[in-house]
């Protein structure tokens, strides 16, 4: 048997597709003769376009990803989906959702126009390699390019049989997809490692028995023009049963294309599925788990395993772990032997919001130099809402914490939650000043309701009634009953905070970027005092000492959360409720402390390393006494 897997736009340039990659090794376990070749149409397509025209990373990037939530990039091949005589019209309805320069509207169109010619190349291309299977993986804005191609396959060679998997299959969404384009044969709904080897060895028959097909869980399939989707499997795979992706092939392909120039090439990796937060409390806006929320993971030794086999066989120290969520296991297993490994590995990982700064350094020295904590919010009450399990200052604790350790972190405010109150956003928005030299979110967002979360399952929160998103009235001619289970994004009553509220949030929020990069606030404990360092646009002071042993013990314990009453239990009575009030207050003017719902934190990364040696130097002179011909040393102390 003769299999292609399919990787088509908007698939990531600088990282080999990890659904291609299991479903490949997946296939080679089943039919060991078989030939299982992979087509990276997402680097062809890059190809194709530079020998046309300009092109550059950024329209890439504003196609794959900036422009998820419109629609851009699968309206770009609708065109070789079903024909299009006015895209100007439909890029104006669009640019509601996505503002776009000139040039970038000019450039969408152009590409409109031409994607059916490279539709048609690529299908020549694959069917040059006489396949008998065609597979398409689909995740985000994948579906109408790997759509229009396999039309394009199926037209000029009926006996090819055309599958679909990925994200954009999961439940209602792949029987929409298989009951609506007739060129597609099968659909893979749900994990693949089992259906997908099952499917090929049914075709290795002529024609497969309808028992065989039949007893695939969540296979959708024909029997005498009939559409059937069997039920999908109530049990996720067991953690064993995990493939590890088969990569060969991508790095040689990436070094051959003009991309090249744009990308360091990455590894992608897989520890574990689902969420074990999600499994107790599924945060209300949280699509992303699709069928399967129950959390499993491959064994310590596994998953250390196949991270040294990736990359001794790619020699690439770059890789994204697409875990949803970090199992805690790992911190006391895996990363220490990654730490003691001879690699210089660099990671990113997604992680809960609530882990303490020993925990971050330990993510730090196994090579992490991103996280992506989900912090979503700085409101406890609005956090609560969501059902994150996380408060306000434990997310401005990891922010700062992160900061002291080294790692970067990935983070959107959003808002748009039921019962939510603009005095759960006014308060944090003054505060945002003292945070400018923390890690400033990417975006600031309403919530958009998508298919598999709380808000779309459960109609007494309010967003009802739902309608399928209008990038797929756009990109498909399809009725809206069959875009309701098509899509996985809908639009749906506003609920929250009024746009008075959410203009002055966005605006704060694009003011701590444009400040980040300017600001600086840094701390070095000398056991009998504490030494800061500011420099931040809206408070008028650079240095100063807590040299006061009352102040000195209150600034460590807001290390971690405390209220009021906490602080001076622990502090056994040194201090009364107003003169702590009082010392709170005044460290809030300071911007060294965050407060909400009557917790705080101190918000002062410990400076880096390198520098204490001269900070401490720097302030023993001035203790000491400077001259006034003398200069006074200007302290700069990482962040």
């Amino acid at each position: 048997m003769n299999i292609v897997l399919v990787n088509m736009p908007w698939a990531l340039l600088d990282v080999p597709s990890l659904a291609v990659g299991i479903l490949r090794r997946s296939a080679k376990q089943a039919l060991p003769d078989a030939e299982v070749t992979v087509v990276h149409g997402n680097l062809d397509y890059v190809d194709w376009l530079l020998e046309q025209r300009e092109f550059t990373l950024a329209q890439f990037n504003l196609l794959a990803l900036d422009s998820y939530f419109s629609g851009l990039g699968d309206w770009v091949f609708s065109s070789a989906l079903y024909p299009d005589d006015a895209p100007e019209r439909r890029i104006k309805e669009m640019s509601e959702q996505l503002p776009l320069s000139d040039t970038d509207r000019d450039m969408a169109i152009e590409l409109h126009r031409s994607a059916p010619q490279f539709v048609t190349e690529l299908s020549r291309r694959i069917l040059a390699l006489a396949p008998d299977v065609v597979g398409f993986t689909s995740t985000f804005q994948q579906n109408t390019a790997s759509l229009a191609t396999a039309r394009a396959v199926k037209l000029a060679a009926p006996q090819v049989a055309t599958v679909f998997g990925g994200a954009n299959c999961d439940g209602p969404q792949g029987a929409a997809l298989h009951r609506n384009f007739d060129f597609v044969d099968y659909v893979v709904r749900g994990e693949g490692e089992h259906a997908f080897p099952a499917l090929l060895t049914a075709l290795t028959k002529h024609t497969p028995a309808p028992e065989t097909l039949t007893a695939i869980p969540g296979l959708c399939h024909r029997q005498g023009g009939t559409t059937l989707a069997n039920p999908m499997s109530t049990k996720p795979l067991r953690p064993a049963d995990i493939v590890s992706p088969d990569y060969d092939g991508y790095f040689e392909r990436l070094e051959e294309s003009k991309a090249r120039d744009w990308v360091e090439p990455k590894l992608v990796v897989e520890g574990s599925r689902g969420c074990w937060w999600g499994e107790k409390h599924h945060c209300t806006f949280c699509g992303l788990n699709g069928s399967f929320m129950e959390f499993r993971s491959k064994s310590p030794d596994a998953f250390y395993d196949e991270v040294i086999r990736q990359v001794e066989r790619h020699q690439v120290l770059d890789m994204y772990v697409v875990d949803n969520i970090l199992d805690m296991k790992y911190l006391s297993t895996v990363l220490p032997r990654l730490e003691d490994s001879d690699y210089d590995l660099r990671l990113q990982f997604e992680i809960k919001s609530n882990l303490r700064r020993e925990q971050l350094a330990t993510l730090y020295r196994a090579g992490l130099v991103n996280v992506q904590p989900g912090i979503e919010s700085l409101s406890s009450r609005v956090l609560k809402l969501m059902d994150k399990g996380v408060t306000g200052c434990l997310n401005v604790r990891m922010l700062r914490d992160a900061e002291t350790v080294g790692l970067s972190v990935s983070w959107n405010y959003l808002y748009g939650f039921p019962g939510e109150r603009p005095e759960d956003y006014l308060p944090l928005v003054a505060q945002f000043p003292a945070l400018h030299h923390l890690a400033p979110m990417e975006g600031v967002a309403r919530i958009v309701t998508e298919r598999f979360s709380p808000n779309f399952d459960r109609p007494e929160f309010g967003f009802q009634p739902l309608k399928p998103d209008a990038q797929y009235r756009r990109n498909y001619n399809l009725p809206e009953s069959e875009l309701l289970d098509f899509g996985y994004l809908f639009t749906s009553p506003h609920r929250g905070i009024e746009d008075t509220t959410s203009d002055l949030l966005k605006s704060a929020g694009d003011r701590w970027q444009e400040e980040h990069v300017h600001s600086r606030l840094s701390a070095v404990d000398l056991d009998d005092r504490i030494v800061l360092v500011s420099r931040r646009k809206d408070f008028d002071w650079t240095t100063m000492t807590l040299d006061n042993p009352f102040e000195v013990t209150v600034f460590r314990l807001l290390d971690q959360p405390h209220t009021v009453p906490s602080l001076l239990r622990k502090l056994s009575a040194q201090a009364s409720a107003t003169t702590m009030e009082a010392l709170l207050a005044d460290w809030l003017r300071l911007g060294l402390v965050f407060t909400d719902d009557e917790h705080w934190v101190h918000v002062v990364p410990t400076a880096a390393n390198q520098e204490l040696l001269r900070f401490e130097r720097i302030f023993d002179t001035r203790r000491k006494g400077t001259t006034d011909d003398e200069p006074e040393p200007e302290p700069s102390l990482a962040g």
